[in-house]
Parts: C-alpha cells; sequence; structure tokens
C-alpha cells in the first residue's frame, strides 16, 4: 500500500478528538512530503540535525515535534521552530528548555515522559519523582516553557493486558497531576500515548495523542 492508503486505513481508527504525529524519522523528504499531499501536518522526529535538514527544506506550515532523547546542548538548534517537545524527561532539562527558549523569545511547549514499561531502556520520570517534582513547585517559575501533558511508551510485548495496564497508568497519573497542579491552565490537556504496535490499545486507555511511524512509512532503514 502506499503511504497515502496507510494514513486513510489509520485515520479509520482514530478518533477525530486524537491528533496524529506521523514519525518521520529516518525516511526521506519524498515520504514526508506523500504524507503532507494526503493532508498531514504533524511530523516527529527524534534526531535534532535531522530535524534541522528536513524543517529547512519542507513546507513552512508543517508542525515539527520532537520526539527523541533530546540533549541539553542541542536544544538551541530546535527551539526557533519546534511545535512539541515529547520526551522531557528531567526537571534539569525543562529548566534548559526555558533558559533556551528565553534567549530565542520563544515559549516552548513540552511533555513530561513518564517511565511506565518494565524496560530499563526507556527514559522517563516515575510516578513519584513526577510528583515530586511538581510538588517542589520550582516548575512555576518558568516562563518560556509550557507543560501541556505527559508522554510515555508501554514495553514492547505482545501481552496487550500489560499494556493495557501501562498506559491505564499513566492516564491515572495525567489525571492526577491535572487534578493536583494543572486544573487552571487548559494547556495541560495532552497525553501522548500509543505507537504503530499499540495506539489501538493507548486511545481505549485515554491517548489524545499517537505517534505512527511504521504502519505510515513502512520499516524504516536504519
Amino acid at each position: 500500500m502506499s503511504i497515502q492508503q496507510n494514513i486513510q486505513e489509520i485515520r479509520k481508527h482514530i478518533p477525530s478528538h486524537v491528533r496524529l504525529v506521523c514519525v518521520s524519522k529516518f525516511n526521506p523528504n519524498e515520504s514526508i512530503i506523500e504524507a503532507y499531499e494526503a493532508g498531514e501536518r504533524v511530523f516527529g522526529e527524534s534526531k535534532v540535525q535531522e530535524l534541522c535538514g528536513k524543517q529547512e527544506t519542507l513546507p513552512k506550515d508543517i508542525a515539527w515535534h520532537f520526539i527523541g532523547h533530546l540533549q541539553t546542548n542541542k536544544i538551541k538548534f530546535i527551539v526557533p521552530f519546534v511545535s512539541l517537545i515529547h520526551g522531557v524527561d528531567s526537571y534539569k532539562l525543562l529548566a534548559e528548555i526555558d533558559k533556551q527558549a528565553a534567549k530565542a523569545g520563544k515559549t516552548v511547549n513540552c511533555l513530561l515522559q513518564i517511565h511506565i514499561a518494565r524496560e530499563e531502556t526507556k527514559f522517563g520520570f516515575s510516578a513519584e519523582e513526577l510528583l515530586e517534582t511538581l510538588n517542589a513547585g520550582e516548575w512555576r517559575s518558568l516562563k518560556n516553557v509550557t507543560i501541556c501533558g505527559l508522554m510515555g511508551m508501554a514495553t514492547y510485548t505482545d501481552n496487550r493486558e500489560q499494556i493495557h495496564t501501562e498506559f491505564r497508568s499513566l492516564k491515572v497519573l495525567f489525571d492526577q497531576a491535572k487534578g493536583q497542579y494543572f486544573n487552571d491552565k487548559p494547556s495541560f490537556c495532552e497525553l501522548s500515548m500509543g505507537m504503530s504496535d499499540d495506539y489501538q490499545l493507548a486511545i481505549e486507555e485515554g491517548s489524545t495523542m499517537v505517534r505512527i511511524g511504521s504502519s505510515i512509512f513502512g520499516h524504516r532503514v536504519y
């Protein structure tokens, strides 16, 4: 199937209130243009250099999401144009994004990444660390970042019940954070969870944003 057909098929399973992030990392500009011509405008990249190159050469109405592990020394390169940073996995990183955004005269939208998988390789706050960080309150003084919600990745497994449980735990944490710390902030509304293999389970558990790559573009050659 073509990229356009893949998107049409996936769109049938995504309700209108859930946003689709087309994960275009490692895919060429031609593939992104195919998705763009199918009507998609939100694309996700995980490498700063690759993202900057694509942003320069592709249509300017694309909303670029950074979905990889972000190093502090690279923040300044994406701050001028990035639409949303998904993987903020420490307070230190959030504070550095704020600092670079202030220099650029911008406010940057961020999601806090939560470690929900039973795998050591995934980054993120634990539930306890998140609540400790929010409770400490230092984040309230950051004027150039907007915390828009939470993001997490489930364990890579065929055990659907486990995936449901992990996504459900993230939704519970999101509701808790919203109720305790962001009740007066309508901008805290995004729950980014679900990828090609598990996005339908994520939507069932309350995801507002799914990140889909291989089901759209095919499996990438690294």
